[in-house]
């Protein structure tokens, strides 16, 4: 009986202890928040980067964050919004997603209301110019047509003095880095209007018949006085770079002229990257047998190839470590917690809090326990 009642006990403990992690400070936060950001989710709009980046903005004590879809757009979701942000997938989907009504609802929202929209790789390709290719014509440059499909992998850019003024955080670093995945390489129409933040140094190839020297000095991140409204663009994926991730509540505040604030030092790593690293054919297929060996049997195997995954800087290897928090060897949950710890993967905090009140193993329980609480303070 008595050990029954100490096993109800330690429950309840936990159950407070993790509730106590997500609420606590809830309702303070929510009288702080100021500014609503949208993430556009209609067809087009790639799933992951939509979870992505409204994880993203939740390091952000100041946004509310909610998916918009085409429907939400028509029904005037958009006048309670401060910024929208297009994010990876397909832009011309996107586009055709929304329709010529909802597309110069878009339009309007920037131009005569004075908000913001912020475009994320796919959501460049979207509010550029470029003839032959379905866009919103919003900001006047064209992308690169031909080779365009250029692969993806951790790509290197600098920032320039325009740059390091509002990313201040990278003020420093030769080279930051992003995940790209067949982002809009630019040429500007009009250099007068279009604000350049940030250069591409990497000489992007992947495949057997791209042409080299076409990337570098091309615009990585650029912003354009938009009527009212203001348009930030980059051509990566912040919100898939741990490290980098805070770069994406930090453009909705700049299109909206809002004060920049400061984001916990554990998700400000500029420094957490050394070279690029271009996923070329025989990248990809090491990746692919590390994805197999995270189903073998001997633990030991499946912890190198997430080590492995980890060096590789593998965007996709996050959400394959998932699994591995319900894995029959301690020592790979363990492993798992932590990578999901150090790749700020937000999306999987639900898993991390079932792991912890299934943990059987104090110690064990312990260390998923100490993942849990980390990750769930960057945005609690």
């Amino acid at each position: 009986m008595r050990r029954k009642l100490f096993s109800i006990l330690v429950l309840a403990i936990s159950l407070s202890f993790l509730s106590s992690c997500s609420n606590s400070t809830a309702n303070e936060k929510t009288n702080k928040k100021n500014i609503t950001v949208g993430v556009f989710n209609g067809n087009g709009a790639s799933p992951i980067c939509v979870i992505e980046t409204l994880e993203a903005l939740k390091l952000d004590s100041g946004i509310i964050p909610q998916a918009v879809s085409s429907v939400d757009i028509m029904q005037g979701k958009l006048d309670q919004l401060d910024v929208i942000i297009f994010p990876g997938g397909s832009g011309s989907k996107e586009l055709n997603n929304m329709g010529e009504k909802a597309a110069q609802k878009i339009r309007d929202f920037g131009q005569k209301k004075g908000k913001g929209i912020v475009g994320i790789c796919a959501g460049g390709y979207l509010l550029a110019s470029t003839p032959g290719y379905p866009n919103l014509n919003i900001v006047p440059l064209t992308h690169i047509r031909e080779h365009y499909n250029r692969g993806r992998g951790l790509i290197s850019i600098s920032q320039n003095n325009n740059g390091n003024e509002l990313f201040p955080e990278n003020k420093g670093q030769d080279s930051i880095y992003i995940q790209y995945y067949d982002g809009p390489i630019f040429n500007i129409s009009d250099t007068s209007s279009v604000k350049v933040l940030a250069t591409v140094n990497s000489d992007i190839a992947t495949h057997k018949n791209d042409p080299f020297g076409v990337t570098p000095g091309k615009p990585a991140i650029l912003s354009y006085q938009y009527g009212e409204g203001k348009v930030f663009i980059i051509i990566g994926h912040p919100e898939a770079t741990h490290g980098m991730r805070w770069m994406v509540p930090r453009m909705a505040r700049l299109t909206i002229d809002k004060p920049i604030i400061s984001y916990p030092k554990e998700v400000i790593r500029p420094n957490a990257y050394h070279k690029d690293l271009l996923f070329i054919p025989e990248l990809i297929k090491f990746e692919k047998e590390q994805f197999w060996k995270l189903s073998d049997e001997d633990p030991y195997s499946v912890i190198i190839a997430l080590n492995h995954l980890k060096d590789l800087h593998s965007r996709p290897s996050i959400r394959w470590s998932i699994g591995l928090l319900r894995h029959h060897d301690k020592m790979v949950r363990v492993a798992a917690a932590e990578y999901l710890l150090f790749t700020e993967y937000t999306d999987a905090l639900p898993d991390l809090k079932q792991a912890y009140m299934d943990e059987q193993d104090p110690e064990t329980k312990q260390q998923i326990r100490e993942s849990y609480e980390q990750l769930n303070g960057y945005i609690n």
